[in-house]
């Protein structure tokens, strides 16, 4: 079957700005069309899509007397470390059993060491900083570990303009309570920062940096697979 060419284009453009994609095509006429994760399509057609979306699995679907092929193009998921602390030794081997790329940011030079996070990406330097080169989007989960606010709002900052898809903060309530007015500071409204996972994690009553690292990567993979946000626009 030959590809559109102008669609082709299309696609190879979205998946370079890692934004998912469906390439759609009509197996009675042969006509494809590209379809963003966020645009509205109607009807039986659309909860196709959406599932698809949601699932990641391309495939054939019957919709409505008429068969179509779904070529989905998803980005690889990210998972941003603020904080090169115990808790994300233990969330690194997880991370990457969970089939999610980690990368680790900390200006703290004495942490963020390629010796203890062999496997890893680690940048030894401010977040706001990495996060400009490296953007994150809304196929990025970012967990904030180092508990320093100087290190850790700038992160929370660039994921809330981002919309990731899980935003996760480490802290107790009260601390959160005082990350929150610093962020209603720099004009986050309270849908914003209500978004923030804080205490981060499920709530499994992990102890210690194992168990928290367990919690972490099951709210993300959790967030992961109900996209709602993603799909609010689609009817």
């Amino acid at each position: 079957m030959i590809v559109d060419p102008y669609c082709l284009k299309k696609l190879n453009e979205e998946r370079r700005q890692r934004r998912a994609v469906i390439m759609l095509t009509d197996l009675e006429d042969g006509r494809d069309r590209v379809i963003r994760e966020t645009d509205p399509v109607a009807g039986s057609l659309g909860n196709v899509i959406k599932k698809a979306f949601l699932t990641g699995r391309s495939g054939v679907a019957e919709v409505e007397g008429r068969s179509f092929f779904l070529n989905v193009y998803l980005p690889s998921p990210r998972l941003v470390v603020i904080g090169a602390v115990h808790i994300s030794e233990a969330l690194a081997p997880m991370a990457k059993i969970a089939g999610f790329e980690m990368e680790i940011i900390d200006p703290r030079t004495a942490f963020a060491t390629r010796e203890r996070f062999p496997d890893v990406n680690v940048y030894a330097d401010w977040p706001d900083g990495v996060l400009q080169e490296r953007p994150l989007d809304a196929y990025c989960a970012l967990a904030v570990l180092s508990h320093d606010p100087k290190i850790d709002d700038p992160a929370l900052a660039a994921a809330l303009n981002a919309g990731c898809f899980y935003i996760g903060a480490l802290g107790s309530r009260t601390t959160h309570a005082k990350r929150v007015e610093r962020l209603k500071l720099l004009g986050f409204n309270k849908d914003q920062t209500d978004s923030i996972n804080a205490p981060i994690g499920l709530d499994i009553g992990a102890v210690g940096p194992q168990e928290i690292a367990v919690a972490i990567i099951g709210g993300i993979i959790k967030s992961f697979r109900s996209r709602d946000n993603l799909h609010k626009d689609m009817n």
